[in-house]
C-alpha cells in the first residue's frame, strides 16, 4: 500500500496481503464480494494493490470473511 512519496520514489510502509490470502483460501473476487458486500472495483483495486487507502470498515469486513487478523491482511514494512 503506497502511503506517500519521498522525492520520486514511493515508500511502501504497509504490505497488502489480500491476493496471498485469497490464493491460500482459493477464494475468488466474486466470492469475496458476496461475503463482504464490498464493491468489485474496491476488491479488484485491493487485490492488485492499486489503492493508497483502506477504511477500517473494509479491513473489518475482509478479516471477517477471510477469517484472518489485521496483521495477516496488512503487514508493516519498516523504512
Amino acid at each position: 500500500m503506497s502511503i506517500f512519496k519521498k522525492g520520486r520514489k514511493i515508500v511502501n510502509m504497509l504490505k497488502n496481503n489480500l491476493s496471498k490470502l485469497m490464493g491460500e483460501r482459493r477464494i475468488s473476487i466474486a466470492e469475496l464480494q458476496r461475503l463482504t458486500g464490498l464493491g468489485r472495483t474496491t476488491l479488484t483495486r485491493l487485490y492488485y494493490n492499486r489503492t493508497g487507502t483502506i477504511s477500517f470498515n473494509t479491513i473489518e469486513k475482509l478479516c471477517n470473511a477471510l477469517e484472518c487478523n489485521t496483521q495477516e491482511l496488512l503487514e508493516h514494512i519498516p523504512d
